[in-house]
């Protein structure tokens, strides 16, 4: 435990270094503070807009966004990983399909999903979902194609029905595929996000750095960029715990 402790308060020495430097630098004015404004201000910033309410307002707007598109991506990716992993036939016929898509990023793909889902939620969800569906999918396939081929024969000498051969061989042997995945797809979510609501929304942390752009704000772009990366390391530290957990359930079907 104090190991733990001990690594994690090595890990914030050089970002607190790097803000105490940025400070300094700023408030000695060796930088344009319009370029590079200071922590101080980026601070007093935040504490205006989460008086006010627009920091919640944006921050929640955003995470609604994440997460219900990278919820869509889970429920279409898995099931599909699924069936090309054990399918050989579909898997043949839709890899040339997928594999070109696949080379189309969410953002060249954001003014034809306007064109047909319009401006509002529908276009930006359904690019956020696109982003993270490749990384679920791919990651879910590799899972299942790499299960040890002796435990499956295993498991089909002792008469394992099919879903008890999905449930106690395959699950297991894809969770750390499918979690590298996940982590993969929440990544690329985040930055969708911030592609699609630059280009077009009423509120959420792109739009806030887009309205700081307007306004003559610097500070608050910058801000709008530290919560993106300190909600994206949060949403990432928060799948590696779910991870480590479900992982267990691997491990405990291997000694049974």
């Amino acid at each position: 435990m104090f190991k733990k402790v001990k690594f994690g308060l090595q890990g914030v020495i050089l970002p607190l270094a790097i803000i105490l430097i940025w400070q300094i630098v700023s408030s000695k004015g060796l930088v344009n503070s319009y370029i590079l404004p200071s922590p101080l201000y980026i601070a007093l910033r935040c504490m205006q807009l989460v008086k006010s309410g627009n920091l919640q307002l944006n921050i929640l707007a955003s995470m609604i966004r994440v997460v219900i598109g990278f919820l869509i991506a889970l429920l279409v990716a898995l099931p599909l990983g699924i069936i090309l992993g054990l399918n050989k036939r579909v898997n043949v016929l839709l890899t040339p399909l997928l594999n070109f898509f696949q080379q189309i990023p969410g953002i060249a793909l954001i003014p034809i999903f306007i064109l047909w889902l319009g401006i509002e939620e529908r276009s930006k969800i359904a690019i956020i979902a696109y982003s993270a569906l490749f990384p679920i999918l791919l990651n879910t396939v590799i899972g299942i194609e790499t299960t040890d081929k002796n435990l499956i024969e295993v498991a089909k000498i002792n008469g394992l029905s099919r879903i008890g051969l999905a449930y106690r061989v395959y699950l297991p042997s894809m969770l750390p595929n499918l979690f590298v995945g996940m982590r993969l797809g929440l990544s690329y979510c985040w930055r969708s996000l911030v592609a699609v609501e630059l280009l077009g929304a009423s509120k959420g942390l792109g739009y806030l750095i887009q309205q700081g752009r307007e306004l003559a704000q610097p500070e608050t772009m910058f801000l709008g960029v530290l919560i993106i990366g300190l909600i994206g390391m949060m949403f990432d530290n928060l799948s590696k715990g779910i991870e480590q957990k479900m992982v267990r359930f691997k491990h405990i079907n291997k000694e049974e």
